[in-house]
């Protein structure tokens, strides 16, 4: 093994043990079928476009694809194909924002928010609201119900941390959506 490799090995699969399929030696068109549609949902949470999410989604898959000899190794392939869907979902983010204000600033006219599905829409709105990793952990856990635990090793970070994140990330929503702390319990 590489030394490349194995720092991968150390820096993705070691910490991923808890999480869903242990030691995958899968094909990866199974794990591609079982997966795609989960990426699509968490981008979909992510970006708040179903076109969008459709793309993003096969990015990840395509990168997972290239580098598939060293991530079917990972204790939890999963875990690391939805850490760079929520990645790439941030930089559509920020690539769409950027495009947003160009083009404001050249047809002085205000771009709207794509339509979204009225089921659930405006506690996605108020999710993409949020800060990048309050809106990751949210979007994790309420899509994926993924324990702290695993937010942790999907994001790589402390349980502490996730838990701060979902926090500060829910009392954020309540906020935005007028919900009373006696209503969240």
């Amino acid at each position: 093994m590489s030394e490349a490799a194995a720092r991968t090995d150390r820096a993705w699969g070691a910490r991923d043990r808890d999480v869903e399929d242990l030691g995958s030696t899968e094909p990866f068109e199974t794990f591609y079928i079982r997966e795609l549609p989960r990426l699509v949902a968490l981008a979909r949470a992510l970006t708040g476009s179903a076109a969008a999410a459709e793309d993003v989604a096969q990015e990840a898959m395509i990168a997972t694809f290239r580098r598939w000899d060293e991530v079917e190794r990972l204790d939890v392939p999963a875990a690391w194909v939805r850490r760079v869907c929520a990645n790439m979902s941030t930089s559509y983010l920020r690539r769409r924002s950027s495009e947003a204000r160009t083009l404001r600033r050249l047809t002085s006219v205000r771009q709207r928010d794509p339509e979204l599905e009225p089921d659930d829409a405006d506690f996605w709105v108020a999710v993409r609201r949020l800060p990048r990793r309050q809106a990751q952990a949210i979007a994790l856990h309420y899509l994926y119900d993924m324990s702290v635990t695993d937010i942790a090793l999907t994001l790589e970070c402390s349980q502490s941390t996730v838990k701060a994140h979902l926090v500060r990330g829910r009392a954020a929503l309540a906020r935005a959506l007028g919900i009373s702390e006696v209503e969240q319990s």
